[in-house]
C-alpha cells in the first residue's frame, strides 16, 4: 500500500482489555480490546508497550489512543495504539453484545477466521473431515457469518497435520482431527448466554 493511498486520523477507542498478542514467545504486538461494536486488534507502539507490560489483566476496562490508518482504495483500517490507561467499568457491558450488527470501517462481519491447510499431507491425514466438522460446527453455533474459514498453502508442519489456525490471535493446531472440533470452538467462540 503506497502512502498515497492511505490516509492517517487520530482515534480513542474503550472497552474491555482481553489480551495481548505475543510474537516469539515474549514480544507484546498487539493486544485485543472488546468494544460496543465487536472486538478490535491494536498494534501496539513502542511506548504503549513499556506502558502496559504486567499492568493489565484480561477484564480491566481500558482506553485506547493512536493513530488508525485508512487505505483509500480498500477501506482497510490499521490502528496503533500510542497511550493506553485503565477507566471504571462503564454501564454500556450489555452493550458490547447487543451492538455486534453495527460495524466499525473497515471490519469485516467476518473477523475472525479459521485457516485450514489445503495440502495433500493435511488432507490426507483427515483434513477434508476437520473442514467439514468446522463448518457444520458454526453452522450449529449460528457463527457461519462471522467466522470464515479459508485454505491456506501449506504451514510447513507436514507431518504434524491436519494443521489449522485460528485468527485473529493466531493461535496454532497440529493434528487436529473432527472430534476436535467442537472442544476448539467452545475456547475461541464460546456461546453467549441468553441466544
Amino acid at each position: 500500500m503506497g502512502k498515497k493511498d492511505q490516509r492517517s486520523t487520530p482515534f480513542s477507542l474503550e472497552g474491555r482489555f482481553l489480551g495481548f498478542l505475543v510474537e516469539d514467545g515474549y514480544k507484546l504486538k498487539r493486544l485485543r480490546l472488546m468494544t460496543a461494536v465487536g472486538e478490535r486488534e491494536i498494534k501496539l507502539s513502542k511506548d504503549a508497550r513499556a506502558s502496559v507490560r504486567g499492568v493489565l489483566t484480561p477484564g480491566d476496562w481500558i482506553r485506547v489512543w493512536g493513530e488508525q490508518t485508512i487505505n483509500s482504495k480498500t477501506d482497510a483500517v490499521k490502528l496503533k495504539a500510542e497511550k493506553i490507561s485503565r477507566i471504571a467499568p462503564r454501564q454500556t457491558e450489555p452493550a458490547l453484545t447487543a451492538a455486534k450488527s453495527q460495524q466499525l470501517p473497515g471490519v469485516s462481519k467476518a473477523a475472525a477466521t479459521v485457516l485450514v491447510c489445503q495440502k495433500s499431507d493435511c488432507m490426507k491425514r483427515g483434513g477434508k473431515a476437520v473442514c467439514q466438522a468446522l463448518q457444520n460446527g458454526l453452522r450449529d453455533r449460528d457463527l457461519a457469518d462471522m467466522v470464515r474459514i479459508q485454505g491456506t498453502g501449506c504451514m510447513k508442519h507436514c507431518k504434524a497435520g491436519p494443521n489449522i489456525v485460528v485468527m485473529p490471535d493466531k493461535t496454532r493446531y497440529s493434528r487436529v482431527s473432527a472430534a476436535d472440533i467442537p472442544a476448539l470452538l467452545d475456547e475461541h467462540f464460546p456461546c453467549e448466554s441468553g441466544q
